[in-house]
């Protein structure tokens, strides 16, 4: 479920919060505007990032049920906003999703998890959740797109090999990758969902120089493992696209989307 270090993770968090989608993130807090308290389903949870990024946008008094099979992130300490009561559980969503929809839920989020998951997870996500009428927020799926400046000759290629390998299986089967968005709303729609989307792209500005390295370090390794760019040529573009950001001239963005699904007989 979760493949990413704590490290990882608060190092996009900031940026994570910052490319949420406000437009997407209003039809939340207006679904839910009349409402006293809330509980809230986080599939993929890693360190609470969500809970942290919407909790001011939803009522005040706030039940989160944190999912994940990492118990490292599950236990690690991180702040979490005051009067939310948070229980942490250790759950296998691949094979259990059905148990984390169970019981008293008003929200089901997702953060960073629809293109990790294969096609036949979504539909059980979006029939399962239709079952118990519940609404459900993706954000930040990533969808294939990114724009390096300036560019580099090999930058298409390297992206390519890139949004092959977000194919492969992360622990649900053959992940949707890139497709993972529009697959996802369109079986959300198919089962009596309205669907409310917009982009949330990560932009890197030329002094975001960790994290523009630690995105090239992971999209190198990924493109080497697709192995249809030879290594030399993948090691020779990583070198060129450090040093730009190195000197302070590199700038990223990074796409993604965001969406809320809510059953048009509920909300």
């Amino acid at each position: 479920m979760s493949v990413f270090s704590a490290e990882w993770l608060d190092l996009r968090e900031p940026y994570d919060a910052a490319a949420r989608n406000r437009t997407v993130l209003e039809a939340v807090a207006a679904a839910f505007k009349d409402r006293f308290a809330i509980t809230v389903a986080d599939l993929g949870c890693g360190t609470g990032s969500t809970l942290r990024a919407i909790a001011s946008h939803l009522p005040g008094r706030q039940t989160w049920r944190l999912y994940d099979n990492n118990l490292g992130l599950l236990t690690r300490p991180t702040e979490q906003p005051p009067g939310a009561h948070v229980h942490r559980i250790a759950l296998d969503l691949a094979r259990d999703l059905e148990l984390a929809l169970d019981g008293p839920v008003d929200l089901v989020t997702a953060s960073a998890l629809l293109d990790l998951v294969s096609d036949v997870w979504v539909d059980r996500l979006a029939v399962e959740a239709a079952t118990r009428r519940l609404p459900v927020y993706a954000a930040l799926i990533y969808d294939g797109r990114v724009t390096f400046s300036p560019p580099d000759p090999l930058d298409a290629r390297v992206i390519a090999a890139v949004n092959r390998h977000q194919l492969t299986d992360k622990g649900f089967g053959p992940a949707l990758g890139p497709s993972a968005a529009p697959f996802a709303m369109k079986r959300f729609q198919r089962v009596g969902y309205t669907v409310s989307a917009g982009r949330s792209d990560w932009e890197f500005a030329p002094t975001d120089r960790e994290i523009q390295m630690q995105l090239l370090a992971g999209w190198a390794q990924a493109a080497q493992a697709v192995g249809v760019v030879p290594l030399s040529r993948v090691q020779d573009w990583l070198a060129r696209r450090r040093d730009l950001v190195g000197a302070g001239r590199s700038t990223l963005r990074v796409g993604h989307m965001d969406f809320f699904a809510w059953p048009m007989t509920t909300l």
